[in-house]
């Protein structure tokens, strides 16, 4: 019996070889043809893919966003398949002082922002004329919710959450005083963080963009003058509100306002505001101008402090 047997299990053994096979190049000539449909993975790349404007100015902190406040636009001009970044050069004068910002930032994908400012405030008037302070900035800043460009049909604005922290790193000019750091001043700490969260949303068809901010802070004249003081030393929710209306694609007009804590008895700070003007000739370069009033800055030079703005950026 078993002679007889073996013709039909080498027929049965032949069949599942050829059934297997079968299955093997089906399931291969499907791997292989859903791998032609599968779009590849993009490589980022900057490509500038942003309208023009839409990547802002460098707010005077480094932050993408207006002269004194950050927006919750990204900066640069990449999009969410790209990156971009920026170096910008901000100068202040008023009648008693200066105010010299340089930094850089960097969008990516159009959601994340790091940005880097060292500043310099300088005294010209007696008996601060000598004085100098310096500071850095370090912000980060994440899109969590909603477009500014491509949501028109949608009421909700482009919103984003951010951080700056800001080390005073002394003063100069005041040794005389017995002051070199900004805690001589009346300060409780020379260091702080700011958190912000900015709504921002451009209307299209009437060529207009507002922004609002709400910060979160205990910053004296932006950190020059340390954080916290004598009056008070806790976090306040200060707001700031920026309204531009775009003249045409390369121009742009506008006002911004910036509330500021009030926490040291030798500053009688008040809040600042601008009125701007920026000129995008393309997307790798835009100048800003603007008239600036900063309020009162010490009880030494209690005169409110108006003057100009000037702020050039580079990037892609």
């Amino acid at each position: 019996m078993t002679r007889h047997s073996r013709p039909g299990a080498r027929k049965t053994l032949t069949l599942q070889l050829s059934a297997s096979l079968a299955l093997a190049m089906g399931l291969n000539l499907a791997q292989a043809a859903q791998a032609q449909t599968l779009p590849r993975p993009k490589s980022m790349e900057p490509d500038s893919g942003k309208l023009l404007a839409t990547g802002g100015v460098t707010q005077v902190e480094g932050a993408g966003g207006g002269g004194l406040t950050p927006w919750a636009l990204i900066t640069s001009y990449g999009t969410e398949d790209s990156y971009g970044a920026n170096a910008f050069y901000t100068v202040v004068r008023t009648q008693d002082y200066s105010l010299d910002s340089r930094g850089a930032a960097v969008g990516i994908a159009d959601r994340f922002e790091l940005s880097f400012a060292n500043q310099r405030f300088e005294g010209s008037k007696a008996p601060l004329n000598n004085l100098v302070i310096r500071q850095d900035v370090v912000g980060a800043k994440l899109r969590v919710a909603g477009d500014a460009v491509y949501a028109q049909g949608s009421w909700l604005p482009q919103i984003a959450v951010g951080a700056q922290y800001k080390r005073n790193k002394g003063v100069a000019g005041l040794e005389a005083l017995g002051v070199s750091k900004a805690s001589d001043l009346g300060a409780k700490r020379n260091s702080d963080t700011d958190y912000y969260v900015s709504a921002t949303k451009i209307v299209l068809d009437q060529s207009l963009l507002w922004n609002l901010t709400l910060r979160a802070t205990r910053a004296n004249q932006f950190g020059l003058l340390g954080f916290g003081g004598d009056k008070k030393d806790r976090y306040e929710v200060m707001p700031e509100a920026s309204v531009a209306y775009l003249i045409n694609r390369k121009l742009a007009a506008g006002v911004e306002y910036r509330a500021k804590p009030r926490n040291l008895g030798l500053d009688n700070e008040k809040d600042a505001y601008d009125a701007f003007v920026a000129w995008f000739p393309n997307r790798n370069v835009s100048v800003t101008a603007a008239y600036v009033n900063l309020g009162d800055i010490t009880v030494l030079n209690p005169t409110r402090q108006k003057g100009w703005y000037l702020s050039a950026q580079v990037g892609f």
